[in-house]
């Protein structure tokens, strides 16, 4: 599942990226030649050419190109593996914090009081120890997803921008997030969308090689997921998920 922090990063640099390059680029290139020199001058009026039909607008879906393409499916690939030691740390304490609570339900009719102080002691103690260490692991699995994500777009942004000079688009609009979160009610993607020309474009620009999990099949869209953690047990009797 996604993580909402990390949409929101993606979206503050595809912003802050994107408008960078555009202003680069029009600074680079003018759009009237004749501005760089002093204009002869004349009394007669300037009128503005008339527009000459809609421009091009294409849609991306910034977070799947990034980790869909095989630099971030790499990555995220070892990163998983990385953390898979600490997530099976994080089972085996939740496992022993769902034994005590079991135990307190089945047996709390027949423990002394000061039995079962104890008892609910040492859930609570343990309960903490646990939330603290699901949040950690959580914050450090989201800032390394931070660093990946950032560090492809950074290269993979110029390059949607020269894609998209080179195809005719006026507008790209990122459709990482749904509608009422995003201002794009509908799209159709199979008309307008460039998230896999995109992809197929980084991934020859980068060289990366395709993770060999995934060789000799489809390519699936890398999602990164908001933890690689178990979520800590409450007490609860009931409970209403990228």
């Amino acid at each position: 599942m996604k993580s909402k922090f990390l949409s929101f990063v993606l979206a503050m640099a595809v912003t802050f990226t994107f408008s960078a390059f555009a202003q680069t680029g029009s600074a680079a290139t003018p759009s009237n030649p004749a501005a760089t020199t002093p204009p002869a001058a004349s009394t007669a009026p300037t009128t503005a050419p008339a527009p000459t039909g809609p421009g091009k607008v294409g849609t991306i879906n910034i977070q799947d190109a990034i980790f869909a393409s095989n630099e971030g499916r790499r990555d995220m690939d070892a990163l998983q593996k990385k953390y898979e030691p600490k997530q099976a740390e994080l089972k085996n304490q939740n496992d022993e914090l769902e034994s005590l609570k079991k135990q307190m339900s089945t047996q709390q009719d027949k423990l002394n009081e000061e039995a079962l102080a104890n008892l609910k002691k040492q859930i609570d103690g343990k309960q903490k120890t646990f939330d603290r260490a699901v949040q950690d692991a959580q914050e450090e699995v989201g800032n390394q997803q931070q660093e990946i994500a950032s560090r492809i777009l950074s290269k993979m942004a110029p390059m949607i921008v020269k894609y998209s000079q080179e195809n005719g688009y006026t507008l790209i609009i990122d459709t990482s997030k749904p509608w009422p979160q995003s201002p794009v009610l509908w799209w159709n993607p199979d008309a307008v969308d460039i998230t896999k020309n995109v992809v197929e474009t980084y991934n020859a620009q980068s060289g990366v090689p395709a993770p060999a999990s995934s060789a000799g099949g489809t390519k699936p869209a890398a999602k990164p997921p908001a933890t690689t953690t178990p979520k800590p047990a409450t007490p609860k009797p009931s409970e209403a998920p990228k």
